[in-house]
């Protein structure tokens, strides 16, 4: 399978006052006690190994002495603030375990782990410089996609809740061969209604590393979903093939799966399923939606040339000639949108007569 060529230095785009307002509406923008360049004051640090002794890509780091009480004192209460109330009642039962940075791909995250020390319960969230770009991803994931996701901005700094899962890439090279006829059917409709849901949002570069394998126990069997993990990519790229994860070398397995499980037919009715569910969303969202786009439609969260090879080869594929008269992504993402969601009430107007 031939590779696509993503934009490896795909610059950060700041988040405007119209998206500050906007994510301070919806409760997104608090303000926290420690930035993303807080972290990267760190005196050094060591290589974290899996399991297997193989480099993960993250190192641990380390803080100098007189900043590291302060630091975890921050993280505790970034802690409080995400995932509770904020109250700092909490901070004695709590305990910053580590901090690591991924020195691999565009964001740079810091990983903080945190710890229950009643019961050794812990927990992860990340700090990740705030990009325009990742923050549209992350409202159109809660939005669009059957997740709700939890995250919070202030300035430049972006924290985001950990999405629990196995990585794609780990799932794909050592468990998806040991699943069952049955779990292999069901993941492969899985990574039909997952790519369909990718293109139609435009969010893209969803190589196996980018994405989680979520495994549920239901009554007599396992229900696996797929879940996006990095929102980097949202309406960048150029090319319409770099918003359908089945292009990806990566993913050729799924895709060879998908061409052995399932036949042409199904494919069509869980693609039309995907939409459905997407137009859905869009109408209980509407406002919440509009106000979005509003703000992306205003923003500059791409180059020209991306924007004028994505507008005609979304054209080409919709026949669609209001994707021609867009001028940004904001613009095509909205008429994406709209596109499925029109398409979803004419064909649901005419069922009901």
């Amino acid at each position: 399978m031939e590779d696509l060529k993503i934009s490896k230095k795909k610059p950060s785009y700041p988040i405007n006052d119209k998206l500050h307002n906007y994510l301070k509406t919806y409760n997104r923008n608090i303000r926290l006690p420690i930035f993303y360049d807080d972290l990267l004051r760190f005196q050094g640090s060591v290589v974290v190994y899996d399991k297997n002794e193989e480099d993960t890509l993250w190192v641990r780091v380390y803080y100098n002495e007189f900043e590291r009480e302060e630091i975890d004192r921050s993280l505790k209460l970034v802690y409080s603030i995400l995932i509770s109330d904020g109250n700092e009642d909490i901070f004695k039962y709590l305990n910053v375990d580590a901090v690591d940075y991924c020195t691999f791909g565009n964001s740079k995250p810091f990983r903080v782990k945190v710890r229950n020390i009643l019961n050794d319960n812990y927990t992860y969230f990340y700090i990740k410089k705030g990009d325009a770009s990742r923050v549209y991803g992350l409202e159109l994931e809660h939005m669009l996609s059957p997740y709700n996701l939890n995250f919070l901005v202030y300035k430049d700094t972006l924290i985001e809740e950990h999405i629990a899962g196995i990585p794609g890439d780990e799932f794909i090279k050592n468990m998806l061969p040991q699943r069952t006829e049955s779990e292999k059917s069901q993941i492969a409709k899985e990574f039909v209604k997952f790519n369909e849901r990718c293109m139609i949002r435009l969010l893209g570069d969803m190589r196996s590393y980018n994405y989680v394998i979520v495994p549920t126990h239901d009554f007599d069997h396992v229900v696996y979903k797929i879940r996006a993990i990095d929102f980097d990519q949202q309406s960048y790229e150029g090319k319409l093939k770099i918003y359908r994860p089945q292009f990806f070398k990566e993913n050729y397995k799924m895709v060879e799966l998908v061409r052995n499980r399932i036949q042409k037919e199904s494919i069509d009715q869980y693609k039309i399923e995907e939409r459905s569910i997407i137009a859905k969303r869009m109408l209980s969202y509407q406002n919440r939606i509009s106000e979005l786009l509003d703000c992306m439609h205003n923003d500059v969260i791409s180059i020209p040339k991306h924007i004028d090879l994505l507008k005609e080869e979304i054209y080409n594929y919709t026949n669609d000639l209001e994707f021609r008269r867009c001028n940004n992504m904001g613009g095509i993402l909205k008429n994406a949108l709209d596109f499925v969601k029109r398409n979803y009430q004419g064909i649901n107007m005419k069922n009901f007569f």
